[in-house]
């Protein structure tokens, strides 16, 4: 087994190592599992009536810019894991 360390910039470091980034990883299983399944009913009008001009836009926020966040510093890890 080999160990390996990477270096990441110190805002992400300290962002990984902040309570915020429990929120992040919480959103993530949400943006996963309920945000597709809250959507959906929401556009069938079954939660929240009348408010959808809020709902839909926070979910469709919830599903896709949740995992950029995760594409972005998995592509930092991945830079520093194949670097020769």
């Amino acid at each position: 087994m080999n160990m390996v360390t990477i270096q990441i910039d110190s805002k992400w470091q300290r962002f990984v190592r902040s309570p915020l980034y429990y929120v992040i990883a919480a959103l993530q299983g949400v943006s996963v599992t309920f945000a597709p399944w809250f959507l959906y009913r929401c556009g069938k009008g079954e939660f929240f009536p009348g408010h959808e001009q809020i709902i839909v836009p926070l979910c469709f926020a919830v599903i896709f810019l949740v995992p950029l966040f995760y594409y972005r510093l998995g592509g930092i890890v991945i830079r520093e894991l194949t670097k020769d």
